[in-house]
């Protein structure tokens, strides 16, 4: 079995692929099959997600692109920037990974959770696509916790309409942390 055992450099060219959902991109230790049937072994560093468009370096010095999985999504939308900031705070304050973009969020699907954006305001569509949230205030580690998010409650919001705004929410128990309160 192939052993895939670290990041290739920049311009790496890949002569496999391995397509991974989120989840499963969250781990360093996993055995897979490359996109052609091969069974390998992830045995990376621990600490960083697998991204689409990373290159690993197998122990034979072949290397494998990376890509992201198509998975059940929610991607809500709303022309108003501070919509959108609020809905990023909410999520981010449920510590949920998310994915931002020009005018969307997108998050794993969940129908409370959509219910919820729904409620402030944002149009929610569900659909199958590559999910890639965003790595976390404090760098890459932050979605590298056993298969679930911990986005710290932090939440960034982007919107594209009369102008360009960003809106940044920490959640209580981290506003307590910053103003140095015990929990």
């Amino acid at each position: 079995m192939r052993e895939l055992t670290q990041f290739a450099g920049e311009g790496a060219e890949a002569s496999d692929t391995l397509t991974l959902p989120f989840e499963l991109r969250q781990k360093s230790r996993l055995r897979a099959r490359l996109d052609d049937g091969e069974e390998v072994a992830l045995l990376l560093p621990r600490g960083r997600v697998l991204r689409g468009g990373d290159v690993l370096r197998a122990t034979d010095g072949r290397a494998v692109l990376v890509r992201a999985a198509a998975e059940r999504v929610s991607t809500a939308t709303a022309s108003d920037a501070v919509a959108l900031a609020r809905a990023a705070y909410h999520l981010g304050n449920r510590h949920m990974p998310l994915q931002v973009g020009a005018g969307f969020l997108r998050y794993q699907a969940d129908h409370v959770l959509d219910d919820m954006v729904r409620g402030l305001g944002l149009v929610v569509t569900s659909e199958d696509a590559p999910f890639e949230p965003e790595a976390g205030a404090y760098g890459e580690h932050e979605y590298a916790h056993g298969g679930h998010g911990h986005g710290h409650g932090i939440g960034v919001g982007i919107g594209i309409g009369h102008g360009f705004g960003i809106g940044i929410g920490i959640g209580r128990r981290h506003r307590n942390i910053l103003q140095g309160k015990k929990r």
